[in-house]
């Protein structure tokens, strides 16, 4: 979080329809209600340091979590990244890599799509879903996750055997509950 200092001269976010040649992929953005469009420009913040400013809530939008892990376009380019909280607002940060062309620099102005990335509460199976919900310190963890670490859970957690699957949703919960990011090793 930067001071309020770095947060003068901010360029102003408008919501625009994003243009029919910049339709993200379908495979890409899939959640339908999830997805945001908006138009905003590129904030330097230092020489190697790009912001996307996020104009809305992540935690209003999708639900609160530690982190809000995305996925989404910058004009016709794809990016996967953590939104951040920056002086009264949110973003992406954007490397220097970025740079490279001129889709993306400091100023220019840029149609946006976001979305949560990874698998999210709504979308995994109901017992699953019900041992996070029981147990909130694993849940949230479990939202704070980036998408691979979810995702290698509920692989993991997926097995035919009812009493297996009980058993591996119960450690799960325990895992999560503990801190651990990644789950135990197939076996």
């Amino acid at each position: 979080m930067h001071s309020r200092g770095d947060c003068t001269n901010l360029p102003v976010v408008t919501t625009a329809p994003t243009p029919s040649y910049l339709t993200p992929p379908s495979k890409w953005m899939a959640r339908g209600p999830a997805l945001r469009t908006y138009r905003t420009a590129i904030i330097a913040v230092s020489a190697k340091r790009l912001h996307l400013p996020v104009p809305f809530d992540p935690d209003a939008a999708w639900g609160a979590k530690p982190v809000h892990h995305v996925r989404g376009m910058i004009g016709a380019i794809p990016f996967r990244g953590p939104i951040e909280a920056f002086c009264d607002g949110w973003v992406v940060n954007i490397g220097h890599v970025w740079r490279r062309g001129a889709e993306v620099d400091a100023g220019v102005a840029v149609d946006v799509s976001i979305e949560p990335e990874g698998p999210q509460r709504s979308d995994l199976p109901a017992d699953i879903a019900a041992a996070l919900e029981a147990d909130p310190q694993a849940g949230a963890f479990f939202d704070g996750l980036a998408q691979f670490y979810r995702k290698a859970y509920l692989k993991w957690a997926d097995v035919r055997k009812p009493e297996v699957r009980a058993e591996r949703i119960t450690e799960l919960v325990r895992l999560l509950k503990a801190g651990h990011k990644a789950r135990p090793k197939a076996g």
